[in-house]
């Protein structure tokens, strides 16, 4: 059985503080299958990372089988749970900005073309430029970051 108790993930990012998961409580009874259904970025990949502490909660805990997991050696707490990695191949150590414009920067546009094809690609995929340029990949949900990976992908010399 999974439950998690008054679950809470608070990021700080550049425009202020995101709460990510709000105080969550749910059980899932053991050979149940539970579905995590909502819009893009309102936590639900943040909420399945804190199930196997691949980010830590900011308050509140997560019980398996009774156990609370933060306990738990997380090598053990991750080789008894099924996980599918959702990541999308974007530099970590790049904005978002830079992320999408790295192919049309190799083909040797000017920067004032690729920063616009940028934003326009964000656009496409519902993501405010001017909240999104210049933050990281660990600062978006996992929904938001598949729509960035969409864009780097996108034929970026159509035009």
């Amino acid at each position: 059985m999974i439950q998690l108790e008054n679950l809470t993930k608070i990021f700080e990012t550049p425009d202020g503080v995101v709460t990510a998961a709000d105080n969550i409580n749910m059980t899932v009874p053991k050979g149940e299958i539970c579905v995590l259904l909502g819009p893009s970025g309102c936590g639900k990949t943040t909420t399945l990372k804190m199930l196997n502490r691949i980010i830590p909660p900011t308050s509140g805990r997560v019980m398996i089988n009774g156990e609370d997991t933060s306990t738990l050696d997380t090598i053990t707490l991750r080789r008894n749970i099924g996980y599918v990695i959702q990541q999308i191949g974007l530099f970590p150590n790049m904005t978002i900005a830079e992320n999408i414009a790295i192919v049309p920067r190799l083909l040797g546009w000017e920067k004032k073309r690729y920063l616009a094809r940028a934003e326009e690609l964000l656009a496409m995929v519902a993501l405010e430029p001017k909240t999104f340029m210049q933050r990281y990949p660990r600062e978006l949900s996992g929904g938001q970051q598949q729509r960035v990976g969409l864009s780097v992908h996108w034929r970026l010399i159509r035009r």
